[in-house]
């Protein structure tokens, strides 16, 4: 058990993507003693591993912190649940093991804005250098880092037919979505190893457990920064129930994702002058933006009824179906029990005037009212779509000093009129491909939002009714040159030193695709920006393999 005087080198919070990779990276010189924090428990669910099982992660307080929004008036005044990962490997133990990088104009974008050293040419080698990928590496692919990619392992008829019918709709096929163009439709590649999920946790924490340097604590839950005169030396932190500090003599690096990174930042003072105040807490860095400018795809899960045609709903609710995917599952590791939520994806303009796509499906064989409720026993496939690069902006709140107390989180989906107008966009697109001839002779019947709905407004209107959130919170730390920006491109928290950020918080706008691998890349270029800020390269990762031996 560490000393609450023991000083680390490096502290991190949070052990989502970013923060196994930083500890990964962080760790590999042996000079360095690194800590690394995380509120949740040990990824040793067995329904984390299995892909499927992310439908008994979402919303299970095991797994996930089980956050709600405020109530959204772009959604006719619903609130949504907003699952965050609780547990070794964050998000990246209950998403969708979809591997996305965005495309090459987000990160140009990013640069444009003044965030040198962010291009699409200068992220590209990192995504490289994270990345092992089953098929090995070329131009565009890694085969020598951690991040294990693949393609699945199990096809349905159902999204044959959709891909076929998206290219007669004039959306062509593309087998990779990760070269910095992603229009087009196919099948997503996955973080996967052999039909089992590949979390960030058995990716860069186990092959390094070993280290002597590197101490890894769960269900730590850490309350703010501390800090001597105007310098970060170390954090506060509840362990099992027990105050504890830990002292840091180079950085605190706080990677707790785009809800935990500034509610930490507020509670330690840095924040809106008006929200401190109104709470109470002693204002050290008045910060508007710390919180604000949180962004998120809202999906509108279009469901259409099929016929001649099995998908996952009769296969799920039929005993022997479920039989015969624990059987086929336990046989080859393939099967339904070895899907990602979504198997088929798209990237497709919502009208010519846009420069890149702007829309990402989800296409999946099955259908239900929303996650965590049984599917439909009826025969079904989701088409699920997202705008890509919303204008509507929202905001993160703490409510209270108090760690236990859940923050305020409020998207504001749908607030902006391009983002209404965008939304009916996307739902005609959608009846554009279901229409396709390749559907037809599975007789398509919209159950959602239903055909009857055809003016402007009454689209807008069912988007609201059916957009949910498809978990890619980002923007809360706002990366940039100025004034409103909560980090400067080197991800130093402005107006303190030894303090960074390094997770999806840090994004200026939300990249056009998930959100899982572009934080691990964000959390690599942090990790070169601590160890060589003169821009020279780290170390190559060191693998070791074994069983995770996490301290308590």
């Amino acid at each position: 058990m560490p000393s609450a005087h023991e000083p680390y080198d490096y502290i991190i919070v949070g052990a989502g993507p970013a923060g196994c990779l930083l500890a990964n990276r962080l760790s590999a010189d042996p000079s360095q003693r690194v800590l690394l924090l995380e509120a949740g428990g040990e990824d040793n669910y067995a329904w984390i591993h299995i892909p499927v099982g992310y439908l008994f992660c979402i919303g299970n307080p095991r797994t996930d912190w089980c956050f709600k929004t405020e109530p959204q008036q772009g959604l006719h005044g619903r609130s949504l649940n907003y699952p965050r990962g609780k547990v070794l490997g964050g998000c990246s133990s209950i998403n969708g093991m979809i591997y996305m990088r965005g495309q090459a104009q987000d990160y140009d974008n990013w640069a444009a804005l003044g965030n040198t050293g962010w291009s699409w040419a200068d992220v590209m080698p990192l995504f490289k250098k994270t990345e092992l990928h089953a098929a090995g590496g070329d131009e565009w692919h890694g085969a020598g880092g951690e991040w294990r990619v693949e393609a699945q392992r199990y096809r349905w008829p159902i999204l044959d037919a959709f891909r076929e019918a998206a290219g007669q709709a004039g959306i062509a096929p593309v087998d990779d979505f990760n070269r910095g163009d992603n229009e087009g439709c196919g099948y997503f590649q996955v973080n996967q190893r052999a039909g089992v999920r590949w979390n960030s946790a058995k990716a860069f924490l186990r092959p390094v457990l070993k280290r002597p340097n590197l101490t890894v604590l769960t269900k730590v839950a850490v309350d703010q920064v501390m800090f001597e005169n105007n310098r970060a030396c170390g954090v506060s932190a509840d362990w099992l129930g027990s105050r504890r500090t830990f002292e840091a003599r180079r950085e605190v690096i706080l990677s707790a994702g785009a809800i935990g990174s500034p509610t930490i930042l507020q509670r330690s003072g840095i924040g809106p002058r008006a929200l401190l105040n109104r709470l109470g807490i002693p204002v050290r860095v008045d910060a508007p933006g710390v919180g604000a400018n949180l962004q998120d795809h809202l999906q509108l899960r279009l469901i259409y009824q099929v016929t001649n045609v099995r998908t996952l709903n009769q296969v799920a609710n039929s005993l022997w179906g479920k039989c015969g995917m624990g059987l086929r599952y336990m046989y080859d590791r393939s099967g339904p029990l070895a899907m990602a939520p979504s198997q088929l994806g798209a990237f497709v303009r919502s009208d010519p005037s846009q420069p890149s796509a702007n829309l990402q499906y989800h296409v999946q064989p099955l259908s239900l009212d929303r996650f965590g409720e049984p599917l439909h026993r009826f025969a079904a496939f989701t088409a699920s779509v997202c705008n890509l690069r919303p204008k509507s902006r929202g905001c993160v709140e703490i409510t209270s000093q108090a760690l236990d107390q859940a923050p305020l989180i409020d998207p504001n989906y749908l607030s902006h009129p391009e983002d209404r107008r965008v939304a009916a966009a996307a739902i005609r697109m959608t009846r554009k491909i279901v229409e396709a001839p390749a559907l037809q002779r599975y007789r398509p019947v919209e159950y959602l939002p239903g055909a009857a709905l055809q003016s402007e407004e009454s689209l807008q209107e069912a988007a609201g009714t059916i957009g949910t959130t498809i978990f890619h919170p980002v923007g809360s730390c706002r990366m940039g040159t100025d004034s409103g920006a909560v980090v400067d491109p080197c991800l130093r928290v402005k107006g303190v030193e030894g303090l960074r950020v390094a997770d999806a918080s840090i994004m200026p706008a939300i990249v056009s695709g998930n959100t899982c691998s572009p934080t691990l890349m964000i959390a690599e270029k942090a990790a070169q920006l601590i160890l060589h800020p003169e821009g020279g390269d780290i170390k190559g990762p060191v693998r070791i393999e074994r069983e995770p031996v996490v301290e308590h």
